[in-house]
């Protein structure tokens, strides 16, 4: 329950930020803010593999009573977050011109959408330092002290998105400087709690260069390439949906980033399942207990199909009064309840692909992961071509459903030979 509640209130921010712009007169507000986010979709989730990776190594040294091991793996997932940061901000014009070149949007809603980014930016050491930290409280099977750093990061910003934009009038600078701040004050609340963990172990271990070295650095390093092809594939298959979808007209663009929000709840929802078979499994792994790993891959899966059925009849019941929740733009609404169909069957859809992640990201069989979401996008890219030519944003959508089964078969198809490792 902790991590389901965790999970949900990831997106109830992102909801947040789209009711308030959803109800400003023009629709380049709402499309401007779902650029933005994709943008930083891209720049922070393609180093998510610092919080998955974090969460599959730090699960099996805990599976195996290895205090120096977690200690060492946070030490090397902190520095490799804190580069990443500093990368991204010293690239961030680069970044910038990148993003804006391949995602056509109105001039107006591209504006904004500049403002956003160059606000929202300066947060990256403490959006991948969190990563981090929340990785580290998920690998030693603690799902309340992310619930904790989650539930008070997305307070903050929901509370200065209504301050500032509400209140104040600020529109999208006020969306993204509140996440700015939310983004430091969560990270700071996950450092001192990072550093109670430390002074409640047995065995303190001192940081020194031995934690730094190439050798030390080097299965980590591995994991997390083939993490970040997973991931960046995901994130371009998203990405393409936006972009196709902008093209079409700031009006679908609204209506898609009003329905994607119904894909990001129910994606959290499931994701809370999928943690918590990456925790599981992992410490299966690390025992070496292969009937431990099974049970806890099938618990995982079944509470995660009760989820995704609920989730995908309230959307069909309240569909229409959500959408009307999160935007009042009379053409947006309409043209989001064209589409909501799609948008609530993705729970149903997509259910197998998150669990089984969480399996494979326990397991840390990244290699897997890298494979099937290869095959997994060559296939979208085939959908695509073939469905949006011929439907339009319904193809567009249709194509999202092609992507999610296809990860969750291609995933599927390999678990027989995981299974079979597991005590080797």
């Amino acid at each position: 329950m902790p991590m389901i509640i965790s999970n949900i209130s990831v997106p109830l921010l992102g909801a947040v930020d789209t009711a308030v712009m959803g109800h400003l007169p023009d629709p380049a507000y709402l499309g401007a803010v779902a650029i933005g986010a994709l943008i930083f979709s891209y720049v922070y989730w393609s180093f998510g593999f610092l919080r998955m990776s974090t969460t599959g190594l730090i699960a099996q040294a805990f599976g195996s009573a290895d205090e120096a091991g977690i200690q060492t793996v946070l030490f090397r997932a902190g520095a490799i977050a804190f580069g990443l940061a500093a990368g991204i901000i010293l690239l961030q014009l680069p970044i910038a011109l990148l993003s804006f070149s391949l995602i056509p949007a109105s001039e107006q809603v591209e504006d904004f959408a500049r403002t956003y980014f160059f606000i929202r930016v300066w947060g990256a050491p403490a959006a991948l330092g969190t990563f981090v930290i929340l990785g580290w409280f998920l690998g030693q099977e603690d799902a309340r002290t992310p619930l904790a750093i989650q539930v008070f990061t997305n307070g903050i910003n929901i509370a200065l998105d209504l301050l500032f934009v509400v209140g104040l009038g600020w529109g999208v600078e006020g969306v993204a400087a509140a996440t700015l701040i939310a983004e430091f004050a969560g990270f700071a609340l996950g450092g001192v709690l990072v550093l109670r963990r430390l002074g409640g172990m047995s065995g303190r271990i001192p940081i020194d260069r031995s934690h730094f070295s190439f050798r030390e650095f080097k299965t980590m390093v591995a994991i997390n390439r083939d993490i970040f092809i997973r991931t960046f594939c995901l994130l371009t298959a998203f990405g393409i949906f936006t972009a196709r979808g902008a093209q079409m007209g700031d009006v679908t663009l609204a209506a898609n980033a009003v329905l994607y929000q119904f894909l990001t709840f129910s994606s959290h929802g499931l994701d809370a399942f999928a943690h918590a078979a990456e925790a599981l499994v992992g410490g299966a792994k690390g025992r070496r207990d292969r009937a431990g790993f099974h049970e806890a891959s099938k618990v995982a899966l079944l509470w995660g199909l009760g989820i995704a059925v609920g989730a995908t009849a309230i959307f069909f019941v309240a569909g229409p009064y959500i959408i009307d929740g999160l935007t009042g733009i009379p053409e947006v609404r309409n043209t989001a309840n064209t589409y909501l169909f799609w948008a609530a069957i993705m729970p149903i859809v997509s259910v197998w692909c998150f669990t089984l992640d969480g399996i494979f990201i326990g397991a840390t069989r990244s290699v897997d992961l890298r494979n099937s979401m290869l095959i997994t996008f060559i296939g979208y890219l085939a959908a695509l071509a073939v469905l949006e030519q011929a439907f339009g944003n319904h193809g567009l959508w249709a194509s999202l459903v092609v992507l999610m089964i296809l990860r969750g078969v291609t995933l599927g198809l390999r678990y027989p030979a995981l299974l079979r490792s597991i005590d080797r």
